[in-house]
């Protein structure tokens, strides 16, 4: 049974994985069209950067991830913080409506927000769809994994070092600077490297939620990919996954050496 329980694990790693893998190898195909293999090149690494569209993206993508997960972090752990050391009226159902943003699917999340930003427009003649209400539509569910990352912190933080802090004078917002913000980083870091993976490689909400002259980088793989799959897309999907998995990796290092 066991033997037949690893079989099957390998065959679902497989199947999530070797997608991934064949992308990562036609990046490096001199080929530019089927997938049979004729050399090692990085010609479409060095065709990919020399566009001048595709930088733009990038920088477009690189706002949106910077500037979403900065306030999303702020935000994240204010609200981790309250949820784990206050009471308040309706708590437990503030930390189910997290939750819930988390499971809710992609595609509601997306043209919820498209609606909003389209009924308040009709009301105050603002926000168009830009590069900010993409940013508002991902701190929209960035907040929400990282109140719940900062929050597993909290839950294992032992509430009398912030106790002994207040008995030796300090006030509120010195024990949080000096105590509890230096025993909780590392869930903030890794709250705020999940938000960023997130972003970077968000589709759906950013495609109900941008607007022309906002393009990004997964926007831009999506409309050249209907135009048929070009090494140079390869490469870009490449350096996109190879980024998301340098941040995670970052996120799982920082938390054990700080854990």
């Amino acid at each position: 049974m066991k033997r037949l329980l690893s079989v099957y694990a390998w065959l679902v790693f497989a199947f999530l994985y070797l997608p991934i893998v064949v992308i990562v190898a036609l990046s490096f195909n001199k080929s530019r069209y089927g997938v049979s293999w004729t050399g090692f090149t990085l010609e479409w690494y060095s065709r990919l950067f020399a566009n001048e569209r595709v930088l733009e993206y990038l920088g477009n993508t690189l706002v949106v991830a910077t500037v979403s997960t900065t306030v999303s972090t702020i935000i994240g752990t204010l609200l981790a913080v309250g949820l784990v050391r206050y009471r308040f009226r309706l708590q437990n159902g503030l930390r189910y409506l997290l939750y819930t943003t988390v499971v809710v699917p992609d595609i509601v999340m997306g043209i919820s927000l498209l609606l909003l930003f389209a009924e308040v427009r009709s009301l105050i003649g603002w926000p168009r769809l830009s590069l900010l209400t993409i940013i508002l539509g991902h701190i929209s569910f960035q907040i929400a994994y990282v109140t719940l990352v900062v929050r597993a912190r909290l839950m294992l933080l032992d509430p009398a070092l912030e106790e002994a802090a207040l008995d030796l004078g300090a006030n509120n917002w010195r024990t949080f600077r000096e105590v509890t913000l230096p025993l909780i980083s590392p869930g903030v870091v890794s709250g705020a490297l999940l938000a960023f993976s997130l972003s970077l490689d968000d589709f759906v909400v950013t495609f109900f939620t941008s607007g022309s002259g906002s393009t990004t980088l997964p926007l831009y793989i999506y409309s050249a990919v209907k135009l048929g799959v070009s090494p140079e897309i390869h490469a870009l999907s490449t350096l996109m996954v190879g980024a998301t998995i340098l941040v995670l990796v970052l996120g799982v290092l920082f938390w054990r050496n700080r854990g």
